[in-house]
């Protein structure tokens, strides 16, 4: 499935959503911003999918953020990153949080990040690990690392130097093999947060989920993915439930409320075309479907 990019944020976007002044970049290729709390930050209180790569550092303070409805906790010393076309939200900040929050935000383009010069080979195990893990707490080495790493990089950006992007590249190529060592070594210390692969629930619910990321718009039924797994939906449904303690169908409506919002609140897409384009019959069948969902209707939301 392809999504389009009318309700998806690019560089240039994101970086209109959030014109915060500590911010270096070059063009709409890549940035770094040192973030403190600013109301802007609210906009990511509704989901938006970031057609691009994405990683925050956490200086101080802490956040939950969400990749595709599963929450993470964003605390001191971690490094969060996600990957091209997740659906991504932060949950609302008390005030105390607000105070002390600061992160470090490196965002690049997609377009920019298939042109480095990165083995992907290499590193696609470890791109398959962030899908589950996007978010890990640093070791005392790591973070002097990536601190150093981070400081090259505003100096980079912030000089007059020729050939500054060629050097941007070498120096986000290595960046890149450095998050893979670091992935790679949680592997072989045993660290990984993931359940065991020969628990079948989690196994399957890690196949389910992928799918219905990709899948949600065309398909909310559960013989479809049931069919896709070769099992079935009763017994698909037991597996979900036992692995994440949700229904199935939760998980799947879920996901086109994301996908609903997502286009709500950053396009101009007329709500009869978001009808079609989730597959509902009509707009009632989705007016219902939504205020079901959320308490409010569809224009009720794009207008909040």
């Amino acid at each position: 499935m392809t999504l389009d990019s009318t309700h998806t944020l690019d560089l240039a976007r994101f970086r209109q959503l959030f014109p915060v002044s500590d911010c270096l970049s070059m063009g709409d290729d890549f940035c770094v911003i040192n973030l403190r709390y600013d109301r802007c930050l609210d906009i990511l209180s509704h989901p938006c999918r970031f057609d691009g790569f994405l990683a925050f550092f956490c200086i101080s303070g802490r956040m939950k953020v969400s990749i595709n409805m599963t929450e993470f906790d964003v605390v001191e010393n971690s490094l969060f990153i996600n990957l091209p076309g997740n659906i991504i939200r932060v949950s609302e900040l008390e005030d105390s949080q607000k105070e002390c929050l600061n992160f470090v935000v490196v965002a690049m383009s997609k377009e920019y990040m298939g042109g480095l010069k990165v083995d992907m080979g290499k590193l696609i195990e470890k791109g398959m690990i962030l899908l589950g893990n996007p978010c890990f707490i640093l070791e005392k080495d790591e973070v002097e690392m990536a601190r150093r790493y981070l400081d090259l990089a505003a100096g980079v950006l912030g000089s007059n130097f020729m050939y500054k992007r060629e050097s941007m590249s070498s120096l986000l190529s290595s960046i890149f093999y450095l998050a893979g060592g670091m992935m790679e070594r949680r592997m072989a210390a045993g660290q990984r947060k993931d359940i065991a692969p020969s628990d079948r629930s989690k196994a399957v619910f890690d196949q389910f989920l992928n799918l219905v990321s990709e899948y949600h718009t065309e398909h909310r039924g559960m013989a479809f993915y049931a069919d896709r797994l070769c099992l079935t939906p009763k017994y698909l449904s037991k597996l979900v439930k036992t692995a994440s303690g949700k229904s199935a169908p939760d998980w799947i409506d879920g996901f086109v409320i994301l996908e609903a919002r997502n286009m709500l609140r950053y396009s101009d897409i007329p709500i009869k075309e978001i009808v079609s384009r989730l597959n509902f019959p009509n707009p009632s069948a989705f007016h219902k479907f939504f205020k079901q969902k959320t308490g409010l209707t569809p224009l009720q939301y794009r207008k909040s």
